[in-house]
């Protein structure tokens, strides 16, 4: 994969989450890298999207993610990805 790719890529947050501040700090950081974000389920262990991008903004929100905001602890992260348009360079 090029970083120019675009991919739609599936992510699985585990951890110690606060599921409203969590959630908005995904959309925020969705928003801010211009991803789209798609909310697939939230609990206080859990948090479940899909985003799709150019492929380095999609690992700069999942980077951003791992972080998250000071009230959550992000322990693991699993992450599926799918191309949906590749870059050709002559």
């Amino acid at each position: 994969m090029r970083i120019t790719d675009a991919v739609e890529a599936s992510f699985a947050f585990q951890g110690r989450l606060a599921p409203d501040s969590f959630c908005d700090f995904v959309r925020r950081r969705a928003a801010r890298l211009s991803l789209d974000l798609e909310e697939r389920s939230s609990s206080p262990q859990s948090f479940a999207c899909r985003v799709s991008g150019p492929l380095a903004l999609v690992d700069a929100f999942e980077i951003a993610c791992r972080l998250g905001p000071l009230d959550c602890l992000v322990m693991d992260v699993q992450r599926v990805d799918r191309i949906l348009e590749r870059t050709h360079h002559v």
